[in-house]
């Protein structure tokens, strides 16, 4: 069970998040854009600038970036510098790199590419695959289909969800889109104004939400979407 007993996000003038949620193994975090979710995600990353206040209590896990956490980003195209090959980029020896690849499906030949040679698919691969070599406990991911097409998408969330399996790391998924959600995670929690409205089982809630904020967003198909560079 992943726990978080308190998030509280501040700055100087007001609290901008204050959640507090668990789930057993994955959980997707829904909102709309400024409600919080994205700036939780940093927070759980220590990635929050210092003019933000983070007070955050998490039960019996340690956060390590790179260790026990890693991501995997909304945006492949600007998460690798273009002008570098990618095996410089993976900071590990060729045949390591070589064995993360095969575990995301990609040929061995395309550590020696340029970002700029793959494909968005591709790239989502890539960077799956450096997220993998961490060895996470937890990886989060960041609305990581969203600059894909819809064939990319689709096997980006069946191998996001054989590497969630095999491996066994916790997930936490921030997403407006419905399918990928049902695809991946057991749990949901809808985030409002920096404060979640409504949670519990994803089936149960979508099934039937309690919450007409919930339902607005069901019923909108959660096309509201946001894309961050």
């Amino acid at each position: 069970m992943f726990t978080c007993k308190q998030l509280q996000i501040s700055s100087d003038e007001k609290i901008l998040v204050d959640i507090s949620f668990s789930f057993e193994n994955s959980f997707a975090l829904i909102g709309e854009s400024g409600s919080g979710k994205s700036l939780s995600l940093k927070a759980l990353l220590g990635m929050l600038p210092k003019s933000l206040y983070v007070d955050m209590d998490l039960d019996g896990f340690v956060v390590k970036r790179g260790r026990s956490v890693a991501l995997v980003p909304q945006n492949p195209f600007t998460a690798l510098s273009p002008l570098t090959k990618i095996i410089d980029q993976f900071l590990v020896e060729h045949d390591e790199a070589k064995k993360y690849f095969e575990m995301v499906g990609l040929e061995e030949s395309f550590l020696d590419r340029f970002p700029s040679e793959l494909s968005g698919g591709q790239l989502q691969r890539v960077v799956i695959a450096f997220a993998l070599h961490a060895k996470p406990k937890l990886l989060l991911l960041d609305e990581p289909t969203t600059a894909l097409d819809i064939k990319s998408k689709e096997a980006i969330l069946k191998l996001l969800k054989a590497l969630h399996v095999e491996h066994g790391f916790k997930l936490i998924f921030v997403t407006h889109d419905i399918e990928a959600v049902k695809e991946l995670c057991e749990d949901i929690a809808i985030i409002k104004d920096g404060k979640i409205v409504e949670s519990g089982n994803l089936k149960e809630l979508i099934s039937l939400p309690k919450e007409i904020y919930t339902k607005q967003l069901i019923e909108s198909g959660f096309k509201n979407r946001e894309f961050r560079v």
